[in-house]
C-alpha cells in the first residue's frame, strides 16, 4: 500500500504521530551528539535526500531572490530556532514530555502572531484558548519549580525554559512569516531552502559554541536515520499527499493530540512521570489549543 493509497483520514494521524516522534529523537540521539551538531548532521542528509525528490518530480525553484530570501528566513526560524531550541532544552535535562507540553501552545502562539504581525482579528474565542493553555502550562512548570535553588526546576535550569519558549516564538512567527510572504512556494523545492538556511545557522552556532565531536554508535545512526526520513523527508511527503486530498487543512485539529502523545511515549520509553497535575496541565493545553482550533464555535 503507497501513501497515496491511504484514506484521508487516515494520512493526519500519521502526520500527527511522526510529527510528535521529533521530541523522542531528539532525547535518543543528544547523548551522542550536542543539539545543533546533531541538527548540522540531519540536515545535510536531509538536503541530499530532498534533491533526490526534486529531480524526480521536478519542482520549480524560486524566480526571485526576494522569494529565496523570505524562504530562508522561514527557514531560519522553523527548523533553526523551533528544533534547536527543543533539543538544547532536552540537553539541559528537560523531559521531551514537557517540552513537547510548550510546544502544544504554539497555535495560540500563532494565532497572537497572525494578530501581531497580519493584523488578523483575535477573537474572544482564541483569548479564552490561550488563558486556558496558560494555566495548563503554569501547572506543569509550577509542579516542576525547585525552591530549594534559584532559577531552577526539578532536573533542569531555567535556561532550559527559555530556551523552548524561543522555540514556541521561532515556530509562530515563522509560520506567521510564511503564510504572508511564503504562500506560493513549491513544497519541496521550498522545504530544500527553509533546510539549507537552516543548516547555515547551524554551522554557524557549531564553530562558536560546540565542540562537532558525534559518537557514531548504531543508536545514533538509528535516531539520525528516523529524523532525517521519517521527520524531515517523510512528513512533508505526508503534507504533500494531504495537499492533494484536501485534507491539509484538517491537521491543526490534530495538534492538540502531540503533547499527550509525547507525553505517554516518554513514559514508556524514558520513564519520564506523569503525575495528576501533569495530567491535568495537558488536558488544559490541549483543550485550550481544541477550542483555538475549532471552526464551529463562535465569537
Amino acid at each position: 500500500m503507497s501513501i497515496l493509497t491511504l484514506s484521508p483520514k487516515v494520512i493526519p494521524w500519521i502526520f500527527v504521530w511522526i510529527w510528535s516522534t521529533g521530541f523522542l529523537a531528539a532525547k535518543f540521539g543528544l547523548p551522542y551528539a550536542e543539539p545543533f551538531t546533531l541538527l548540522l548532521y540531519r540536515f545535510i542528509f536531509t538536503l541530499l535526500l530532498l534533491l533526490i525528490v526534486i529531480r524526480v518530480k521536478k519542482s520549480r525553484w524560486p524566480s526571485s531572490k526576494m522569494e529565496v530570501f523570505h524562504l530562508m528566513v522561514v527557514g531560519a526560524l522553523i527548523h533553526g530556532v523551533y528544533l534547536g531550541g527543543v533539543f538544547q532544552a532536552i540537553k539541559w535535562g528537560m523531559p521531551a514530555g514537557l517540552s513537547a507540553m510548550i510546544i502544544g501552545l504554539q497555535p495560540l502562539g500563532m494565532a497572537l502572531m497572525a494578530g501581531a504581525i497580519l493584523k488578523e482579528h483575535v477573537s474572544k474565542r482564541q483569548w479564552i484558548g490561550l488563558i486556558i493553555g496558560l494555566l495548563g502550562l503554569y501547572l506543569v512548570l509550577f509542579e516542576r519549580l525547585d525552591l530549594s535553588r534559584e532559577l531552577a526546576f526539578d532536573g533542569f535550569p531555567i535556561w532550559a525554559v527559555f530556551a523552548v519558549i524561543a522555540s514556541l516564538f521561532g515556530i509562530s512567527i515563522g509560520a506567521v512569516y510564511q503564510k504572508r510572504f511564503c504562500n506560493n512556494m513549491d513544497l519541496i523545492s521550498g522545504t530544500w531552502i527553509q533546510y539549507f538556511s537552516a543548516l547555515v545557522l547551524c554551522i554557524f552556532i557549531v564553530s562558536i559554541f560546540e565542540t562537532g565531536e558525534v559518537s557514531w554508535t548504531k543508536p545514533f545512526i538509528l535516531t539520525l536515520a528516523w529524523q532525517v526520513l521519517a521527520l524531515s523527508v517523510g512528513a512533508i511527503l505526508l503534507l504533500m499527499t494531504m495537499i492533494k486530498q484536501g485534507a491539509a487543512a484538517s491537521v491543526g485539529s490534530y495538534f492538540y493530540l502531540i503533547a499527550p502523545l509525547v507525553a505517554i511515549q516518554a513514559w514508556f520509553l524514558f520513564g519520564e512521570e506523569i503525575s495528576f497535575i501533569s495530567i491535568a496541565g495537558v488536558i488544559l493545553i490541549s483543550f485550550g489549543v481544541a477550542i483555538t482550533s475549532s471552526k464551529k464555535l463562535k465569537n
